[in-house]
């Protein structure tokens, strides 16, 4: 697969996303890194065929992970890394996590997550769609902290 990149630039290609179009990241939305997220997600990448090596995650809730509790938005990549003799190796997942401060009305969603996989015979517009109602109170949002990163799972 020549011509897709390399699961070593999707980290850099996510970010390109969601600067088309913005100054900085004081001026992103929900709605702008939702956007961002899904010209990403149509992306595909040199993965293997299979039906779990490239999917995407969308999931929110009230959580502490950096310290205090925020609402969190997740939007994920995650891709299947294979061996030198093409057996699963593991996982890199790359994030853009949306941060809002705690208010009763995000408590109010609750918690909600959402995975699609490429190779595995879903739409990918239905399931873009779909994810689309969930956020509707957010997405004219700025969110008070964003954070991009790749980790290996």
């Amino acid at each position: 697969m020549p011509d897709r990149p390399r699961l070593e630039e999707a980290l850099g290609l996510l970010r390109a996303e969601l600067v088309t179009g913005q100054s900085e990241m004081t001026e992103w939305t929900t709605r702008s890194a939702w956007l961002a997220f899904t010209r990403f997600g149509r992306r595909r990448f040199g993965t293997a065929p299979t039906p779990d090596s490239d999917g995407l995650l969308f999931q929110y809730g009230a959580y502490a992970f950096s310290g205090r509790p925020m609402f969190t938005v997740d939007l994920t990549r995650q891709f299947g890394v294979s061996d030198a003799g093409g057996e699963h190796d593991h996982y890199v997942q790359v994030h853009c996590e949306l941060r809002y401060e705690p208010e009763p009305d995000l408590d109010a969603l609750g918690s909600f997550d959402s995975w699609f996989f490429h190779d595995a015979d879903a739409d990918l517009d239905e399931w873009f769609a779909a994810m689309e109602e969930h956020p509707a109170l957010l997405l004219g949002r700025r969110p008070s902290e964003i954070d991009l990163y790749e980790e290996p799972v």
